[in-house]
């Protein structure tokens, strides 16, 4: 990295919070990403922890006038490679901007700082007597601005769907420096494009996110883990339209297939509750009335055993819910040494079925092991590519490439929660009309004109 940037942007920011070092900056350059992306070497790069959002407008200024690539980076949590830095970089940290700033109890919405972390709000309403933020992806490390600017979803969207359901107003440093402010405490605004949803899932191509206004929902105190147990992984996927249909929305609707649970528990040194059967759906229930939240378990029992249930258990306590919820979590770290790549389509709810059964003829057309767990509710579905090794096995690319041509024939999509980032920019073109790819390079070039945001990122 040339001297002159690095001593600008101490200018701008201050001495401290500038790091040139090489081992100050290698944790700054890599992400979750499974797939290996080779971000430049260190020394090609400067870390910039600006405060507030007029220092980022400076840097973003002086980036543009001098042409110098920017990479906004929060939690580091992302799975696509998106924050990883492929050209000589200002990698602009956004971990000073945490502060919450406001809950506003009256309409419902919370406003904070981008850098403000997951783990950050869930700890603030531990506390609150009534209301809570509902979207969790994972990793509590994620930041806020991150999580606007992937679109991410996780276990919950099947009731409150993703960020981008989440997210009423946003401060934004454009590339060019401008601050602008989009939405606002508004049940309705109808007033022109709408650039708050431009900006959700853009994966900083677009600008910097700096303050957000998120939406907050009622609390209950009467929740309850269900899981169903299933001998047939099709009867497994084949009813959670069904529960749908009856008018149950229930948290999250998980599929989760034995072997991986059986492995997580090992690893964990738990022991994972369900005994009968190789599949099992994971229900997480929140109902306003303790005997709405039985009914509501009763009638998906009842709809899963005419579909060929063979067992079904109720977790009521906190510490029956937390063990497994903490197993399903881990179910990925107790395989990570085994994955090539995690893809995370998407397809109709009523799709599913025929989306698996696709999957499994992929896995025997390339000898490959791929199996799935995911949110069913939502028809989010997670495949793992594994060898022995984590290596790439012979045909990987084919075999990626036919999954995500398998998701779009069937009315899907080739991400839906991980994003594009640098390691599916080659497969946009499976899902999109080279028209429809043209639309958002140009939308890119009207916020970018110089390409400096994170290039190499989605579409840019």
């Amino acid at each position: 990295m040339e001297n002159k940037i690095i001593e600008a942007m101490k200018k701008i920011v201050g001495n401290d919070w500038v790091a040139s070092d090489s081992e100050k900056i290698d944790s700054y350059i890599t992400d979750e990403t499974e797939q290996a992306i080779a971000p430049v070497p260190c020394y090609d790069c400067v870390v910039v922890k600006p405060a507030d959002a007029s220092e980022i407008s400076e840097i973003l200024k002086y980036a543009n006038a001098e042409k110098c690539t920017v990479v906004a980076r929060g939690g580091g949590t992302g799975c696509a490679g998106a924050v990883v830095p492929i050209k000589p970089s200002i990698v602009m940290s956004l971990e000073r901007l945490n502060k919450i700033i406001d809950i506003d109890e009256e309409n419902l919405m919370v406003e904070c700082e981008a850098g403000v972390t997951l783990f950050d709000l869930e700890d603030k309403f531990k506390t609150h007597d009534s209301l809570f933020f509902p979207v969790h992806p994972g990793d509590e490390g994620a930041q806020v601005g991150g999580m606007i600017v992937q679109n991410a979803g996780g276990v919950r969207a099947v009731r409150h769907g993703v960020m981008r359901n989440q997210i009423k107003g946003l401060e934004i440093v454009l590339p060019t420096g401008e601050i602008i402010k989009t939405g606002g405490k508004l049940m309705k605004d109808n007033t022109g494009y709408d650039l708050t949803h431009l900006m959700i899932g853009s994966e900083g191509t677009l600008g910097v996110v700096t303050k957000a206004i998120l939406k907050l929902y009622p609390k209950s105190s009467n929740t309850g883990s269900l899981l169903v147990s299933f001998d047939d992984k099709a009867k497994a996927v084949e009813v959670v339209p069904k529960i749908l249909r009856a008018g149950i929305t229930p948290l999250a609707a998980e599929y989760i297939e034995r072997d991986f649970m059986l492995r997580s528990a090992k690893d964990l040194g738990l022991e994972w509750p369900a005994k009968k059967g190789i599949v099992d759906l994971y229900f997480i229930l929140d109902e306003a009335k303790e005997e709405t939240l039985y009914e509501v378990s009763e009638k998906i029992v009842e709809i899963c055993e005419e579909n060929g249930a063979v067992d079904s258990l109720i977790a009521e306590t906190a510490k029956e819910q937390r063990t497994i919820l903490e197993i399903r979590s881990h179910g990925y770290p107790s395989v990570q040494h085994m994955v090539v790549d995690i893809l995370d389509v998407a397809v109709p709810v009523s799709k599913i079925i025929d989306y698996m059964n696709g999957i499994d003829e992929l896995a025997k057309k390339y000898n490959a092991t791929i199996p799935s767990f995911g949110h069913a509710g939502d028809g989010n579905i997670h495949n793992f590519i594994m060898t022995d090794d984590g290596e790439k096995p012979e045909g990987y690319e084919d075999l990626s490439k036919d999954v995500y041509k398998l998701a779009v024939s069937l009315g899907g999509t080739i991400t839906a929660e991980h994003g594009v980032g640098k390691i599916r920019n080659e497969r946009l073109d499976i899902q999109y009309s080279p028209k429809h790819l043209e639309i958002m390079r140009g939308i890119k070039n009207v916020f970018d004109p110089n390409n400096i945001m994170n290039p190499g990122t989605g579409i840019s």
